[in-house]
């Protein structure tokens, strides 16, 4: 170890042994003198490092001064640990100020664009593209350029009379103000944003935005006819959703390994409720799959023409409703029938059937025993039905007691 040498009252220094500094060699420079009556000495650095004997003084000096007037760092331990905080808390305000200055957009296709993209349990969400769809057309152009501390509940009021304007359903202003609110909540977790979600101050539009139409056995019946005459594929698609009830997504994910023919039954994977269901086979159903070619485990059974899982229903059925005049003159959306019709047929024929509503529940694959509610209504004639065979065990009419209340 090489010897101190002193430079100057309370500074001195020492050589390193090989490293030179220009032609002389390098000099550790270190300052050393007393507080409450004991010895400090503390290390500065080298002159490689900018050291010289002038700023080794002027640091000891700076430090009594300190401790005179009992004020500031009375330590360069002092010195150095108010200077990393001062630098941290810097660095801090500038990462906020840095995510304060970031836009909902720049969020929404950044640092959030993942959580987005997967549910809860983290897997790749089917409305993706329906997401973007709304962000692109209802949100951004109102608040995307907006920082997310900007956005108040008046931007998302202009949000709703857009929609309403163009005459959106409320189920789709309820979708787009969740998105939002998804946003902001996603936010929140990342401390990407500390402030009160907004959505939180906005009244959701009323309305029923829940389809109720639902076709009769001969309407079913023409439906299919025509639409096999323009594409068999669409045709068994079709079949597949209105005799068993499946969402056209959960059609399109079937795979090989999800059809058991002799049981009778599917098994529907990461359904929109979150969980795993079974659905079960009519023999049409069964029919279908005994005529087509089985394939791979893993390959799905109705693919696009490229062999990947198909995304959307074709114009073809939209075609053969058309054909039939399904929806002629009828402007209430909710009366009208598209491709999920077949889906509400299919629960409203079990109920018209005499099946319980909670089975009902369970063939759908429904979350919420309020959604299943609305086909109530339908099963008034089993009701009816229930009341005569109870009435037809009870007695007679001639040999019923009447209890009637004497006066006096």
């Amino acid at each position: 170890m090489a010897r101190w040498i002193k430079a100057t009252k309370g500074v001195r220094y020492r050589e390193h042994p090989t490293r030179k500094h220009g032609v002389k060699p390098d000099k550790y420079y270190a300052i050393y003198y007393r507080v409450n009556g004991k010895q400090v000495e503390e290390g500065l650095g080298w002159a490689s490092e900018g050291w010289t004997e002038d700023k080794a003084v002027g640091v000891r000096s700076e430090l009594a001064e300190n401790r005179r007037r009992s004020e500031g760092p009375k330590t360069l331990e002092e010195k150095t640990a108010l200077k990393k905080e001062a630098d941290r808390l810097k660095a801090e305000q500038a990462d906020q100020e840095a995510k304060a200055a970031i836009t909902f957009r720049e969020l929404a296709e950044g640092p959030l664009k993942i959580s987005l993209e997967t549910d809860k349990h983290g897997r790749k969400k089917k409305s993706t593209e329906t997401e973007q769809g709304y962000l692109n057309n209802w949100i951004y152009p109102t608040i995307g350029a907006l920082p997310l501390s900007e956005v108040a509940p008046i931007h998302l009021e202009k949000i709703k009379a857009n929609m309403a304007k163009a005459k959106k359903a409320p189920r789709s202003i309820h979708y787009v103000l969740a998105i939002v609110r998804h946003i902001f909540n996603l936010a929140v977790l990342h401390n990407l944003f500390g402030g009160v979600n907004p959505v939180s101050k906005v009244n959701l539009p009323g309305g029923d935005n829940r389809r109720l139409r639902f076709l009769t056995r001969e309407e079913a019946d023409a439906l299919l006819a025509k639409i096999a005459t323009i594409s068999p594929e669409v045709g068994t698609l079709a079949l597949m959703s209105l005799h068993t009830g499946m969402r056209a997504g959960e059609v399109f994910g079937l795979t090989w390994a999800d059809v058991d023919v002799d049981r009778g039954i599917l098994t529907l994977k990461d359904t929109k409720s979150g969980r795993n269901r079974a659905a079960f086979m009519t023999e049409a159903v069964k029919e279908v799959f005994r005529s087509r070619e089985r394939g791979l485990p893993s390959e799905f059974v109705f693919p696009d023409r490229t062999g990947k899982r198909t995304v959307r229903i074709s114009n073809t059925f939209a075609k053969a409703v058309d054909a039939l005049k399904l929806n002629e003159g009828i402007e209430d959306r909710r009366q009208q029938v598209t491709f999920h019709s077949l889906r509400h047929t299919y629960a409203s024929w079990h109920v018209e059937n005499g099946t319980d509503l909670y089975a009902v529940k369970e063939l759908l694959g429904h979350s919420d025993f309020k959604m299943t509610a609305r086909y109530s209504h339908l099963g008034e004639s089993t009701l009816q039905a229930a009341t005569r065979r109870l009435d037809s065990t009870l007695q007679a009419p001639g040999k019923v007691v009447v209890m009637v209340k004497k006066e006096g």
